[in-house]
């Protein structure tokens, strides 16, 4: 168990020391997806491919979907919402 959490533990120790040139090519690789999934919408929408006003759709459309699909907690933790849940609908939202 404790050579577990020792492997865990170095783990993320090494998750986190990324350079910032791994962290460029990280967004780089999700604004790649996010072209991929939302630059034909953004196009049938009727903007320009690869104009400014094109990319502000596609990251619009890509935020949109984040708070769909995970919800837009502004807690510290996060959370579920609805009644009954951690993080919303508590003693407080009766």
């Amino acid at each position: 168990m404790r050579t577990l959490l020792l492997a865990a533990a170095g783990a993320l120790c090494l998750a986190a020391c990324t350079t910032p040139q791994q962290r460029a090519l990280q967004q780089q690789a999700d604004m790649d997806r996010m072209i991929i999934e939302f630059g034909p919408a953004c196009t049938r929408l009727g903007y320009t491919p690869n104009a400014d006003p094109w990319r502000n759709c596609v990251i619009q459309l890509s935020t949109k979907d984040q708070i769909e699909r995970y919800g837009n907690s502004t807690t510290l933790y996060g959370g579920w919402g609805g009644r009954g849940h951690w993080g919303g609908g508590g003693w407080w939202g009766r």
